[in-house]
């Protein structure tokens, strides 16, 4: 055992002795020569420069990856900011139209059968509608994003392309360049009657629904207060319906406006009047509130530069104040501005190039169903480019440029939109201006006043509301009735909204909604384009109020050929 354990410890002394000799390359031992230990040191320092060399080397890596790391860690963090800054603001919206619970029985004291029966047709204040808040528009949060702002940069890369080929053409048909903008000089025609006509509606705008309504007020301290209410109201929607619905149109109608120019006074007349009706609409229940509370003698009106300031603010919520910045970026407005001209450009680049050519041809032959349907597919592209500049255009930049003169902080004119998985979420975010017109003035009072039984029916006015409004629009602008928007809206456009609904959920929803806007936009243009070419190919013999109705493109294929060929 002894000697088993002696073999053990000298075994123990050899190997420490080598890992020390291994360890320490400059300490020589008796037995090693001097040659030896010089060439050991000459390698080991060969080593600690390779060393050196893959340290800096995994330093670099190591200082690249934290540099991509932050860059990753500050672009989630934005993009995750305005994520629930959206969330916050929904909930905010959400809260103010939440009913308030009833106590449970055990908190509640006894109620008596005559309490029973107030509390039984009790309505919580109707009136309570959108808040406001400060936030930023959402294009100009993901502009921020080097990879959205790219795709903003190929849209301008288009739009010379579109120039450049226009002039390449005009070079090789006429061999000189040609700058003509003949159909933007006719479209934006009769330019001075439609600022007249501008001022005149905002005048009357300004003073017809604030003295009306000052009127009222003081009239309800008196005696016969209903009265003065069914006369005042009467004078209002006699305004509304004469002073702004039939003088504007019949001033476009009489003097042939052309398109452009119309398009600028029929929607602001549509405009101005939900403006007005939306003034009336916030502050008659205020004052009703005030006189049955007898909390003052006078009844509050709002200020006339409350009034001035609401006219101009890009929304259609009537708010004695809004949410303010402090400051005006006059580099911001601008630079929207100059961003609305390039899409007026881009717009009529997109009709010399796409469009006119197209339809010129599609004019010179019968329009059965084979035409039609190469001409719906030919008028996808264009369709969805016009879409899309009329989007960024007003909702985008107009608005944001006026919100930005005005100081006005909540910038929410759209959202999200283009994500939509289902047609109810994109009818509500596409338009948010409009669409909380419609929901609290519209909707919501509908419900109020059927004590929410008949929402599908409320539902279906809306729908209604809206396409016979846009279809006025372009009756009116375009000079014939050609109900092709107001078929789609009420027909498709309520079929996708209860089919394509907000529980499918997926990018195959997304990419079904996608497909149905491009179809609807090439029908669009396609049928609206085709009408208006055989309005001016082919005049019609009779004069009756039914041959006008009818569309023109259906009933002369023949004198359509014929005129076009002389053209």
């Amino acid at each position: 055992m002894e000697n088993e354990d002696n073999r053990v410890l000298r075994s123990r002394s050899r190997s420490s002795t080598k890992k020390i000799n291994s360890s320490d390359p400059d300490t020589s031992f008796d037995g090693e020569s001097s040659l030896e230990g010089h060439q050991r040191g000459r390698g080991d320092n060969h080593i600690t420069r390779n060393g050196r060399i893959e340290m800096e080397h995994m330093i670099s890596k190591k200082l690249e990856l934290k540099r991509k790391a932050e860059f990753l860690k500050s672009d989630l963090l934005r993009q995750l900011e305005s994520q629930v800054g959206d969330f916050v603001d929904s909930l905010i919206e959400e809260s103010a139209t939440l009913e308030p619970a009833p106590l449970p029985a055990v908190f509640s004291p006894p109620v008596l059968d005559k309490d029973k029966s107030r509390l039984r047709h009790f309505r919580p204040p109707h009136y309570q509608g959108k808040l406001f808040v400060s936030r930023r528009s959402l294009l100009d949060e993901l502009f921020e994003v080097n990879h959205i702002r790219t795709i903003y940069h190929m849209f301008i890369a288009l739009l010379i392309l579109f120039i450049l080929s226009t002039l390449v053409v005009d070079f090789i048909d006429e061999g000189r360049l040609v700058l003509d903008f003949d159909l933007l000089v006719y479209a934006f025609g009769q330019f001075p009657l439609v600022v007249c006509t501008w001022i005149c509606m905002f005048l009357t705008v300004l003073v017809v629904p604030y003295s009306l309504f000052h009127l009222w007020t003081q009239s309800q301290s008196g005696s016969y207060p209903r009265l003065y209410s069914f006369l005042f109201g009467s004078a209002f929607l006699l305004y509304q319906a004469l002073g702004l619905g039939f003088l504007p149109t019949y001033v476009v109608v009489t003097n042939s406006m052309p398109p452009a120019s119309c398009f600028i006074i029929i929607l602001e007349q549509v405009r101005l009047m939900m403006k007005a009706h939306s003034f009336i609409r916030e502050n008659v229940p205020k004052v009703w509130s005030l006189d049955k509370n007898k909390t003052s003698s006078s009844p509050v009106v709002p200020q006339v530069f409350h009034y001035i300031y609401f006219l101009f603010a890009p929304t259609l919520i009537y708010r004695d104040k809004y949410p303010r910045n402090p400051t005006i970026r006059w580099g911001y407005v601008a630079t929207k501005l100059l961003q609305v001209l390039g899409c007026l450009f881009y717009a009529y680049y997109v009709f010399v190039r796409l469009c006119i050519p197209q339809f010129r041809s599609v004019s010179l032959q019968l329009f059965d169903l084979k035409a039609m349907v190469l001409c719906v597919f030919n008028s996808i592209l264009p369709g969805v480019l016009v879409l899309l500049l009329g989007f960024f255009a007003f909702l985008h930049c107009w608005l944001n440029a006026f919100a930005e003169m005005l100081c006005f902080a909540d910038r929410m004119f759209y959202k999200d939109w283009w994500n939509s998985t289902s047609f109810a979420n994109y009818y509500r975010t596409w338009n948010v201006v409009v669409h909380d017109w419609l929901y609290y003035y519209v909707y919501r009072d509908l419900l109020w006043m059927t004590k929410k039984r008949f929402r599908a029916a409320a539902m279906l006015f809306v729908f209604t509301v809206s396409a016979v409004v846009h279809e006025y629009i372009l009756a009116v602008c375009f000079g014939f009735f050609y109900p092709v928007l107001f078929c789609l809206f009420m027909c498709f456009g309520m079929m996708f909204n209860f089919i394509l609904h907000d529980q499918r959920k997926g990018p195959i929803w997304n990419i079904i909604m996608w497909t149905s806007l491009f179809v609807g936009q090439g029908v669009i243009i396609c049928l609206y384009s085709h009408e208006w070419y055989a309005q001016r190919y082919c005049p019609s013999k009779e004069t009756s109020f039914l041959e006008s109705l009818r569309p023109r493109s259906w009933s002369c294929q023949q004198g359509l050929v014929v005129d076009a060929g002389k053209l």
